[in-house]
């Protein structure tokens, strides 16, 4: 079975962004010469009492992140389940999205879609 062209293409970009260090993607980006690509949801699961203050103070953590590694998107947040269970997330382009998970070590990842409007 034959891939589409956008498969290929996807598939390509995964094969580069695995291949590029952090300063060749910051070059990458200056220059614009990357596809634009699927935002990736990167999750790290909080359990117990204090899961809820551990996400906000994680989300901390990340904004510092993004502002230090100056990542296309600057998405952040967490969620609250029940009283022992959060998560702490922060959104990614798919290109970017190896170099961040080695750096940062995620519980799990998504593939990102736009809250709806109200």
């Amino acid at each position: 079975m034959l891939c589409s062209y956008s498969n290929y293409v996807e598939n390509l970009i995964l094969i580069i962004a695995k291949n590029l260090n952090s300063n060749r993607l910051r070059e990458l980006k200056a220059k614009n010469t990357y596809f634009m690509s699927r935002k990736i949801k990167l999750i790290w699961d909080f359990r117990g009492p204090a899961a809820q203050k551990t996400a906000e103070h994680h989300v901390i953590h990340l904004k510092e992140f993004i502002a230090i590694e100056k990542t296309n998107l600057n998405i952040t947040g967490c969620q609250d389940f029940n009283d022992l269970y959060s998560i702490a997330f922060m959104v990614v382009d798919e290109v970017e999205m190896i170099a961040v998970r080695d750096a940062l070590k995620p519980h799990r990842g998504e593939v990102y879609s736009e809250p709806a409007e109200s």
